[in-house]
C-alpha cells in the first residue's frame, strides 16, 4: 500500500486534507469495504498528486503557458475511476463495487478515456476552463462549500463574489457549447444545436415537443442540455456524473450531506453580520437569564432545606445567620444533596461539597458560574470536576467537535476538530470509544490505539497551533452492532469540552 504524499508547506498540507476527504468519500462509493475504500483511496490520491504536480512543472517550464486539465479535486477523482479501472484489469476487481464493475467493462467506460471529441461535455468544458475558474465552479456547485468560504480559498473580492460564480457559470456554459459543436454527430442530433441552444438560454422557454423526445433517446444531447441549462438547479448534476463518471449523483449527495454536518443544516452563504452579532448577543442574554433562574431556585432550595432541618423552627439562629449572610453557621448549607447532579457521569460521583460552600462565602467558583459579568457559564458536570480538583484553574482550555461524516454496515468515517485557547508547538489528542470500534486508518495526525483509548499526534506540517486556533484530522474506523460518539477528549493530557 504506497505512502500518501508529503506535502510541500502549509498551504499545500491544508489542501491536500480537504482533497484526502473528497477522494475517500468517492473511493468508499466504489469498493466494497473500509479496507479495500482506503486502498483505493490512497494508490488514486498518490497518483493524482504525481499528475498534478507533473502539470504544475509542465506549466513553469511552459512559461505561463496555458494548460488544459482539471482542478485538483476532480482530477483526484477521476484517479479513483483509472485506479479502478486499473485494479480491474489486474484480477483485483472482487474488492470493487460490482456496479461499478459491468459500469467499467461498459461503453460507458470507454467515453472517458476515448477519443477527446467524444468524452461528455462536462468533462471538456471544465477542463477547457482556466484553473481558479473550473475549481471555483467545482467547488460551489459539486463539494457545496459556501460561497463565502469559496470566496477566501480562491482569493477573490467578497463582495463581487456572486456576480464572479455567475460569470463562471457563464463561461462554463459558453466552452460547453463549443465543445457540442466540435462533437461528432449524425444529422438529426446537428439539425437540434441551434434550437438546443437557443431554448436552455432562457428559463421561462419551453421544450418543443420534437426536440423532448430526442433528447429522451440521445444520451450525448441530453448531456449537453444538462450543461448548457443554467437554471434549474441541474448543474451540479451535470458536472459530477459528466466529469466523475459512474457514481456522480451518489457523491454529490453525500458532499452535499458532509458539508451539512460540518456547517450546520441550512447555514447561509453570506451571513449578515450584524444580524449575526444580534443573534449571539440574544443567545448569551438567554444563557445568562437561564443561569440567573436556576441560581434562585438552587438558593430557594437550600433555604428551604436549611429551614426544615431537625431542631430549627426557621426562627433561630440559623435562620438568622443566613438571612444576614453569616458564614459562620454555613455547614448545612454545604450538606449533600444542594449541587445539580453532574451531566458528566465520570465526574457525577466527585464530592462536590466545595462548590455551594465557595458559593455561600462568596467567593467566586472554579468555573466563574456565579459572576454575573460572564454570561456564558460552563456545563456542571465540567464546574464539579474542576472545583472537586481544588485547583481553583479556569475552565477546560480546548473544545472539540466531532463530526461522523459517513457510515455504513461496518465502517465508518470521521473528523476531530480541536479548537486551543492556548498556542500549540505540538499537540496530542486523545479520546475513548464506548462500543470497542477501531480505527483503522488516520490522516493528518499519527495513530496509536490501546484497547478503547485513541491517541493522535500532530503531523511534522501541523504541529504548530495559534492561540484560539484549530486544529483537525479525520480517520476512518470500523464498529458492530453500535457506533456511540467517543468521549474523555484530552489535549495534551488536559481535559477538553465537547461542542
Amino acid at each position: 500500500m504506497p505512502d500518501l504524499p508529503t506535502p510541500k508547506d502549509a498551504a499545500e498540507a491544508a489542501l491536500f486534507s480537504e482533497c484526502w476527504d473528497a477522494v475517500l468519500s468517492y473511493a468508499d462509493l466504489c469498493t466494497s469495504g473500509s479496507t479495500a475504500a482506503n486502498q483505493l483511496a490512497r494508490e488514486a490520491f498518490a497518483l493524482g498528486i504525481r499528475e498534478a504536480r507533473a502539470a504544475e512543472d509542465g506549466l513553469a517550464r511552459g512559461a505561463g503557458r496555458r494548460s488544459s486539465r482539471l482542478p485538483r479535486i476532480p482530477l483526484l477523482l477521476t484517479a479513483v475511476r483509472t485506479t479502478a479501472a486499473a485494479w480491474e484489469a489486474r484480477g483485483q476487481g472482487h474488492k470493487l463495487d460490482p456496479d461499478l464493475r459491468l459500469w467499467l467493462n461498459s461503453d460507458k467506460a470507454a467515453r472517458y478515456v476515448g477519443p477527446p471529441l467524444s468524452r461528455p461535455i462536462a468533462l471538456r468544458g471544465l477542463r477547457d476552463m482556466q484553473e481558479p475558474d473550473a475549481a471555483l465552479l467545482w467547488l460551489a456547485e459539486v463539494e457545496a462549500l459556501p460561497l463565502h468560504a469559496v470566496v477566501r480559498r480562491q482569493g477573490l473580492d467578497p463582495t463581487a463574489a456572486v456576480e464572479e460564480l455567475n460569470q463562471v457559470r457563464g463561461l462554463f456554459r459558453d466552452r460547453c457549447h463549443r465543445n457540442h459543436l466540435d462533437t461528432p454527430m449524425d444529422a438529426e442530433c446537428r439539425s437540434y444545436v441551434r434550437l438546443l441552444d437557443a431554448v436552455t438560454r432562457s428559463p421561462a422557454a419551453d421544450t418543443p415537443p420534437d426536440l423532448s423526445r430526442h433528447l429522451a433517446t440521445c444520451v450525448e444531447c441530453a448531456e449537453a442540455a444538462a450543461c448548457l441549462r443554467l437554471h434549474g438547479g441541474g448543474l451540479p448534476a451535470a458536472l459530477a456524473q459528466g466529469v466523475i463518471g459512474w457514481g456522480g449523483l451518489a457523491y454529490l449527495e453525500r458532499r452535499r450531506r458532509a458539508a451539512e454536518v460540518r456547517l450546520g443544516a441550512g447555514r447561509p452563504d453570506a451571513p449578515d453580520a450584524e444580524g449575526a452579532a444580534e443573534q449571539v448577543a440574544a443567545s448569551r442574554a438567554r444563557v445568562l437569564r437561564g443561569g440567573m433562574l436556576a441560581a434562585a431556585v438552587l438558593v430557594s432550595v437550600v433555604a428551604l432545606a436549611v429551614s426544615m432541618m431537625p431542631g430549627d423552627t426557621g426562627g433561630g439562629s440559623g435562620g438568622e445567620n443566613v438571612a444576614q449572610g453569616n458564614p459562620a453557621d454555613s455547614t448545612p448549607v454545604a450538606g449533600p444533596g444542594s449541587v445539580l447532579p453532574s451531566a458528566d457521569p465520570a465526574t457525577s460521583a466527585a464530592p462536590s461539597s466545595s462548590r455551594p460552600a465557595a458559593s455561600a462565602s462568596g467567593t467566586p467558583s472554579a468555573t466563574g458560574g456565579s459572576d454575573a459579568g460572564k454570561p456564558d457559564p460552563e456545563p456542571q458536570g465540567t464546574s464539579s470536576a474542576t472545583a472537586g480538583a481544588g485547583g481553583g484553574e479556569d475552565a477546560a482550555a480546548c473544545e472539540v467537535t466531532y463530526d461522523l461524516v459517513n457510515q455504513w454496515p461496518d465502517g465508518f468515517q470521521a473528523t476531530v476538530t480541536v479548537t486551543t485557547a492556548v498556542t500549540l508547538d505540538a499537540w496530542r489528542v486523545a479520546w475513548s470509544f464506548r462500543d470497542g470500534q477501531k480505527v483503522d486508518q488516520m490522516w493528518d495526525a499519527s495513530l496509536a490505539q490501546n484497547g478503547s483509548r485513541v491517541t493522535a499526534t500532530a503531523a511534522d506540517y501541523n504541529r504548530s497551533v495559534s492561540a484560539n486556533g484549530t486544529l483537525t484530522f479525520g480517520f476512518l474506523a470500523s464498529w458492530q452492532n453500535k457506533n456511540s460518539a467517543p468521549y474523555a477528549f484530552t489535549l495534551n493530557g488536559q481535559t477538553c469540552t465537547s461542542s
